[in-house]
């Protein structure tokens, strides 16, 4: 990514090379299409989803795709979980494989569900 701030996911996604931007196409649809009336937006550089607070954010590094936040303690994810490197409330994907989307498919699901009940 450049330097520059994006100010919106399209600009974002166009700021990766084009094998990059064909993942996080991929993930920004499965997020769309899991939770349709969540909104896009920009939020600490990322592309970021909201459904009356923070659904999910993610972003393309090197060598990975941060994913934000996670359940970590559910124990419904802990074994799709352990194949990834976490940190407090993150995973990453390695690009060079292809993206868990059923996985990520559960997490927004999840994400929502938690959100529903605020």
């Amino acid at each position: 990514m450049t330097g520059n701030k994006p100010s919106s996911i399209d600009e974002y996604i166009a700021s990766f090379p084009p094998a990059v931007q064909v993942i996080l196409e991929q993930v920004r649809e499965t997020i769309r299409q899991t939770v349709p009336e969540a909104k896009e937006t920009i939020k600490y550089d990322m592309p970021t989803f909201t459904l009356g607070g923070n659904l999910v954010y993610f972003a393309a590094f090197k060598k990975h795709l941060g994913f934000y936040p996670i359940p970590m303690e559910h124990p419904d994810f802990i074994a799709d979980f352990a194949p990834y490197k976490q940190g407090k409330g993150s995973i990453q994907f390695p690009l060079d494989q292809p993206m868990p989307l059923e996985l990520i498919v559960r997490i927004v699901r999840y994400r929502a569900d938690v959100l529903r009940k605020v």
